[in-house]
């Protein structure tokens, strides 16, 4: 049983709003009017707002981060509410931007006119979901990759298969090698699992001190078993908590599954609060 923690840092929660999933570029068109294209792998899927409907879905998340303890959420442009949230919560929420490298310098000039304002601590890449798709260690990431390392902000990786119908090996966490050799400076943070290769991830992870695991995606009784292994072993600064809220699970559901995993007491200190705090520079 965890022992019950203040100051949780959550690297990925969001607000309820009319699509909790923003769209895919990617998805065929037939898929894309889908509010949830991964809803199909989770089991009550947090319900999204009826269009029109008068709610207060900032409001409803910090309530929901004063039950379960957490201090601060990485917040991500792709929903409406965070610039708001980040002018009138400051000590509460931090910004993440999702970025695509097709882009260009356009967007390498956008993270950091948004970094330069202060609206962003992190960025985000979905390597299958950009249209078209790019590989983790294809050359057009390389410039966003060197941004974040000249502004020491993470990046927040999706690896592995993808939930939304898209193609998979754009995310294979064997390309994080490449850029792990090429980017040793770079602080990294794998989402959405890496399955079917955990292993590898804990290999990675294990040979590069700047890459890291976060739990998002996961209902936390189905993370990987090599994953819990690893945390409770040599990877206690590795495994960061990201609780997935409101894009596939409740966050009761979350602490209450998160009581059973197996996680050693000397570690939930590190998941929750301490690794997070480090990558993201969070005083």
């Amino acid at each position: 049983m965890r022992t019950v923690h203040s100051g949780i840092v959550d690297t990925l929660i969001g607000f309820r709003s009319q699509r909790v999933t923003p769209a895919i570029a990617a998805l065929r068109d037939s898929d894309k009017a889908e509010h949830h294209p991964h809803g199909y792998m989770f089991k009550e899927v947090p319900a999204e707002l009826e269009e029109g409907a008068e709610f207060d879905a900032i409001g409803e998340t910090l309530g929901l981060m004063d039950q379960f303890g957490i201090e601060v959420g990485l917040v991500s442009h792709t929903m409406e509410q965070t610039p708001q949230a980040l002018r009138e919560h400051p000590d509460r929420f931090i910004g993440c931007l999702a970025v695509d490298g097709n882009r260009g310098m356009d967007q390498i000039r956008q993270i950091t006119a948004m970094h330069g304002e202060g609206a962003i601590r992190a960025v985000s890449t979905f390597p299958a979901g950009v249209h078209p798709p790019i590989p983790i260690n294809d050359k057009l990431w390389y410039p966003v990759y060197s941004k974040c390392v000249e502004l020491d902000i993470p990046v927040f990786v999706a690896v592995g298969v993808p939930g939304p119908r898209v193609k998979m090996m754009p995310q294979w966490p064997g390309y994080l090698d490449e850029v792990c050799y090429d980017f040793p400076e770079l602080k990294i943070v794998m989402r959405h699992g890496a399955e079917p290769w955990a292993d590898l991830a804990v290999k990675l992870m294990l040979k590069w001190p700047g890459l890291h695991y976060s739990t998002s995606g996961f209902a936390p009784k189905h993370l990987p078993k090599e994953i819990i292994h690893f945390a409770n072993t040599r990877g206690r600064e590795k495994i960061i908590y990201a609780g997935y809220f409101p894009f596939g699970l409740e966050l009761e559901r979350t602490f209450r599954e998160l009581d059973e995993i197996g996680f050693k007491e000397e570690v939930w200190l590190d998941f929750f609060t301490n690794n997070a705090r480090r990558v993201l520079n969070l005083t």
